[in-house]
């Protein structure tokens, strides 16, 4: 690395996008993965609808054990 920088000509937030949308990855194990993926192409669905189909059924049910 240098010891310094000139941002003197640097323009402030020249690629900020208000609009973007972040993603996280998901690592899932092998065997998971595997019978996720079994289960969606069985069902003709991606892998991601049925995970996050699957997701919101578990979400309802623990925000329904809540007091």
């Amino acid at each position: 690395m240098k010891d310094s920088y000139d941002f003197s000509k640097g323009e402030r937030g020249k690629f900020y996008n208000a609009q973007a949308e972040f993603s996280f990855p998901i690592h899932l194990e092998p065997d998971v993965n595997d019978q996720i993926n079994r289960i969606a192409e069985k069902n003709g669905v991606d892998v991601q609808t049925l995970v996050n189909a699957w997701l919101r059924a578990n979400l309802k049910m623990i925000e329904s054990l809540q007091p």
